[in-house]
């Protein structure tokens, strides 16, 4: 049975949108009425996953989390860290994502599972610059230029197997790096990063030579919807999102 993990991790110094807002952290910030862990929560429950844990400190989210029904697990020195942690305790397969995924959707999580392949360790879901424009013109979010175009992190994650506890070891590295893709691209060896180089590495491709780099089959899961890679990092994103949630209102 698949289970879901959400990093809710406190910032060194706290977070300046959550402080804006008026709240102690940014999990709680509040979007028509409901805090943004809350909303994640839901979405997860409506794809049918029992088992939550919430990767957090102690204090107004993990009070937030219990009483959501879900299980509040320590966190890390950061989020590959405190991913490790919570590896331990929930084990494979494992949902990832993370508390500001202020309009995640039940059909993104079923989609993130269901395209992940059967012969791989592990999913990456991102989205393509295009879809993510149509979905929401005028967002602003970090791209990753590959021969396949341009592509942006859904902070979505599936643990398939038990073997993707290596993709951890590496992730963190990774996310340093993930404004720097030529970097990544030179973790895969010469010949990759002259393909990057010349144009000619598409993002799958990327993806499953990182995995097989660490002994894993990694794959990529294009979502479906570009609204799956936006999230809360900033006060133009938490005002996008509350307009278009005004906008779509039925």
């Amino acid at each position: 049975m698949t289970s879901a993990l959400v990093l809710a991790g406190t910032r060194p110094g706290g977070d300046p949108l959550a402080g804006a807002e008026g709240k102690p952290h940014k999990a709680l910030i509040e979007i028509e009425g409901r805090a943004l862990l809350e909303r994640v929560v839901t979405a997860l429950r409506a794809a049918n996953i029992d088992r939550i844990g919430i990767s957090c400190d102690e204090g107004p989210v993990a009070d937030l989390a219990r009483t959501l029904g879900c299980e509040v697990l320590p966190t890390g020195s950061g989020p590959s860290e405190s991913a490790s942690i919570a590896f331990a305790s929930l084990g494979a397969p494992l949902v990832i994502t993370t508390a500001d995924h202020a309009l995640l959707q039940a059909t993104w999580v079923t989609e993130m599972v269901t395209n992940t392949p059967a012969d791989a360790d592990l999913g990456v879901a991102l989205a393509k610059q295009e879809d993510i424009e149509a979905a929401m013109p005028g967002s602003k979010r970090t791209y990753l230029r590959f021969a396949d175009g341009a592509w942006s992190g859904c902070n979505l994650f599936y643990l398939r197997t038990p073997r993707a506890e290596a993709a951890l070891a590496t992730w963190r590295n990774v996310e340093a790096d993930r404004k720097r893709p030529w970097r990544i691209a030179g973790r895969l060896g010469l010949g990759t990063l002259v393909s990057y180089a010349f144009g000619r590495l598409g993002l799958a491709q990327g993806i499953e030579r990182l995995g097989r780099r660490i002994g894993i089959e990694a794959r990529l899961v294009r979502a479906s919807n570009g609204l799956a890679a936006v999230d809360v990092d900033k006060p133009q994103d938490l005002e996008d999102i509350r307009a278009y949630l005004a906008r779509t209102a039925t």
